[in-house]
């Protein structure tokens, strides 16, 4: 089996206690460290209403990216679009493409990436989600090169034929991807339970487009590398705090990490929290690396993308220090 390129997602956490300017700051180390190690793309998550989370603004925070690295691929995984008018995202990523050529990349999301009030404030009503496939195919076309006698184009945009993904978690954005002959990116990292059959859905009836010639699949999974599996999986316990406290519908910046969750989370809880990152990869090297091997040979992704996130900058650099040892990705340093 050939090696899988590696990318990575981010959410421009902010530990608890530390501002946003200090996570923005993290998440921009983070980029140049993925790219030093010659890691495929560097990702951003729209998300609103969440303290903890700094890149509710994507694209505004893509450009900062785009400007403190020079070759790595950045993009949305994703710009949730029923939140936004498809003109309005297609001159945003027209911007960015003007400003970093080709390393622009477009993944686009269904879902609201927040909570229904929020949703709301936005302006958007959620029946908005209906009309995504529709909302997909004009965004395409202000970015294509077939608008050009139509009486609104996007200026930046047009011509530019950003790359657009479709992301998704169920059966709905698999089908879509294959029909419009676009990649696909499952989303694994939190809600792996429908992967098999989503990724096998799109690839059984992949349809090939001007864009592609044949199926591309990215999966995501939570990896965090240390020097030893106690190490990594005291640390992951930020991450399992996190969804613990969403789930109870709490908010707040990311937690510090803790010896035990024994006394943090129900058995229910638990339950619910190691179904959500069923798929995630935390420890040494070599624990990780064969647990790593069988997923990769099992589902067969052309590209993996990972993230970490934690309260523990350190600990999240120091994952990707380690990320060349496991000797099994196709890395571009």
């Amino acid at each position: 089996m050939s090696a899988t390129p590696l990318s990575f997602l981010d959410l421009a956490p902010i530990p608890e206690g530390q501002t946003t300017a200090q996570g923005v700051a993290y998440t921009v180390d983070m980029a140049q460290k993925a790219e030093a190690i010659g890691l495929n793309r560097f990702w951003m998550a729209e998300h609103h209403n969440m303290p903890g989370i700094a890149s509710a603004a994507t694209s505004v925070l893509l450009s900062h990216i785009g400007a403190k690295t020079n070759k790595i691929r950045i993009g949305s995984g994703g710009v949730m679009l029923p939140n936004h008018a498809p003109l309005v995202i297609a001159e945003q990523f027209g911007t960015l493409h003007a400003l970093y050529g080709d390393r622009i990349d477009l993944g686009l999301g269904r879902a609201p990436g927040t909570d229904g009030a929020t949703f709301r404030a936005l302006r958007r009503q959620m029946h908005d989600a209906d009309r995504f496939p529709q909302d997909v195919q004009e965004l395409m076309f202000f970015l294509g090169s077939d608008s050009d006698n139509s009486p609104v184009q996007s200026f930046p945009g047009a011509h530019s034929k950003v790359p657009v993904w479709i992301l998704g978690s169920s059966l709905f954005g698999a089908t879509l991807a294959a029909k419009l002959g676009l990649p696909y990116s499952f989303a694994s990292h939190f809600a792996p339970r429908m992967m098999t059959q989503a990724i096998t859905t799109y690839r059984e009836n992949f349809e090939p487009s001007q864009y592609l010639d044949k199926p591309y699949v990215m999966l995501a999974a939570n990896m965090l590398l240390a020097d030893d599996d106690a190490t990594a999986r005291y640390h992951f316990t930020s991450a399992q705090q996190s969804f613990v406290r969403l789930r109870r519908g709490g908010r707040g910046q990311v937690p510090a990490p803790v010896e035990s969750m024994d006394s943090i989370w129900s058995a229910p809880e638990k339950a619910m929290v190691d179904d959500a990152l069923a798929v995630s990869f935390i420890g040494s090297v070599g624990r990780v690396r064969p647990l790593l091997q069988h997923f990769l040979e099992e589902h067969k992704p052309d590209e993996l993308m990972v993230t970490a996130n934690i309260y523990d900058q350190q600990a999240r650099l120091h994952s990707l220090d380690l990320v060349p040892e496991l000797e099994i990705f196709d890395l571009n340093p």
